[in-house]
């Protein structure tokens, strides 16, 4: 990367090398844009830190999507939210995905809760099966994870109140949908000082 004096890299590996990708390309100068997911939050405050360490010439852009419809989708809920008592997520992926839930239903659970964090309690007094009510969110908002052969990834938010329901849903049906989004952060991260998380910030919303 260094010898052909590359200007961006592209990160779509996995949990466990992604961080020492990141810090190799902020230690060598080079912008960094990251689709894998599992970043957690101290992840992201220690990025920001070395960035600062290194001299602030390494810019990270990290998305839990790249289809451009999916964060038209979380916006929209977000939007909803105010006006509904109940919101449940569930996202839908392929069995070779090793974390759950998504970084997608967190981001899009956090973007809800930050709408509103006024919401019915949940009623359930006896959970048959452990877990089956999901897990539980930013604001007490349920998340449920499918792993399933044949999928690529879906996400259904549902919103409910008195005498109606509102379901948003966004369908990946070919990996070809994350590429104008990449190519959106690509071109644009080296403008974006520091750590973007999301293309919300590239999209205005």
């Amino acid at each position: 990367l260094t010898d052909a004096e590359v200007d961006v890299a592209v990160d779509f590996t996995h949990p466990d090398v992604v961080m020492d990708d990141i810090r190799w390309c902020v230690r060598h100068a080079i912008h960094i844009v990251v689709g894998t997911t599992g970043l957690t939050p101290a992840d992201l405050d220690e990025i920001r830190a070395l960035i600062e360490e290194e001299g602030n010439e390494s810019n990270v852009f990290v998305a839990p999507n790249f289809a451009i419809g999916a964060v038209l989708a979380s916006h929209l809920a977000s939007l909803a939210a105010p006006w509904f008592d109940t919101s449940e997520i569930i996202e839908f992926h392929h069995d070779g995905k090793v974390d759950a839930p998504s970084c997608t239903a967190m981001h899009t659970a956090e973007r809800l809760a930050e709408a509103s964090a006024d919401r019915a309690p949940d009623p359930t007094q006896v959970a048959v099966l452990e877990g089956s009510r999901g897990g539980l969110g930013p604001s007490g908002i349920r998340v449920h994870a499918v792993r399933m052969r044949g999928m690529v990834a879906s996400q259904e938010v549902v919103l409910g109140t008195t005498g109606q329901t509102l379901t948003l849903r966004h369908d990946t049906i070919d990996r070809s949908s994350f590429m104008p989004g990449v190519l959106l952060a690509v071109r644009s991260v080296a403008d974006r000082p520091g750590v973007t998380v999301g293309l919300d910030a590239l999209l205005g919303l």
